[in-house]
């Protein structure tokens, strides 16, 4: 996987936590051709750039914790 790649794919997954559509790690591992491991680190990645990534036990799905529904998911959230 090249950079550009990597960087596609990191832009990938900001959409779909965005759009609250990241609730699957292994499909998204599998759309990737990747392991559930390098989606793990990943999402590391993205953190230590200043995203605040969390997830919602009760709903099963990632979220950005500054927007507007991170606020009412506090109580329920996770960091994987």
């Amino acid at each position: 996987m090249n950079f550009r790649t990597y960087e596609e794919r990191l832009q990938y997954l900001l959409e779909l936590i965005g759009k609250k559509r990241l609730r699957d790690i292994a499909g998204v591992a599998e759309r990737f051709d990747c392991s559930i491991r390098t989606v793990k680190r990943m999402l590391a990645y993205l953190r230590e750039k200043g995203h605040d990534i969390r997830y919602d036990r009760l709903e099963k799905r990632y979220f950005i914790a500054n927007s507007d529904d991170g606020a009412n998911a506090k109580d329920r959230t996770t960091k994987r």
